[in-house]
């Protein structure tokens, strides 16, 4: 597993696509291990490099995941459905008052990101939390998806 939170810095909330595709898609698309240092929020820093060795899956969590650049070299994608509000909270609440000024620029960061790069509609399931639980549903890009068919039919 690979958390976008080790790739992503105070500086570069979104703009780390270039680093990724160089320390960790393209060596594992050559089927070598991934090395990459992981960013240390509290230090504003990166930290001693890791090692990512090559695997027949990895996933990778955290927002940005779904973005247009890396789409190609997606096998699927899930979209974690969480109210942005509760979303910010559950992170203010984690990473406590030390971190209160990079969550007022996130939260702004994010939607702009999210407006220019939308992921949610090209999600090929859909996880939701439920108060015993998650529930899986087919997403908006899911071949699986209910809708009309027939010869009248639109692909959405």
């Amino acid at each position: 597993m690979l958390h976008l939170d080790d790739i992503a810095t105070h500086e570069e909330l979104f703009s780390w696509t270039g680093r990724l595709t160089a320390q960790v898609i393209e060596p594992l698309g050559r089927g070598e291990s991934a090395r990459y240092a992981p960013y240390d929020w509290n230090l504003r820093a990166f930290g001693p490099p890791r090692t990512l060795p090559p695997a027949p899956v990895l996933l990778v969590e955290g927002v940005g995941a779904g973005r247009r650049e890396l789409r190609p070299h997606l096998a699927a994608l899930l979209w974690m459905e969480l109210p942005a509000r509760e979303s910010w909270a559950r992170g203010r609440r984690r990473d406590g008052e030390a971190q209160r000024e990079f969550w007022d620029a996130w939260t702004e960061a994010e939607r702009a990101h999210f407006a220019g790069d939308p992921s949610r509609p090209r999600a090929n399931l859909v996880v939701r939390a439920r108060p015993e639980g998650y529930e899986v549903l087919p997403g908006p890009a899911s071949p699986l998806r209910p809708g009309p068919s027939g010869p009248n039919s639109h692909s959405r």
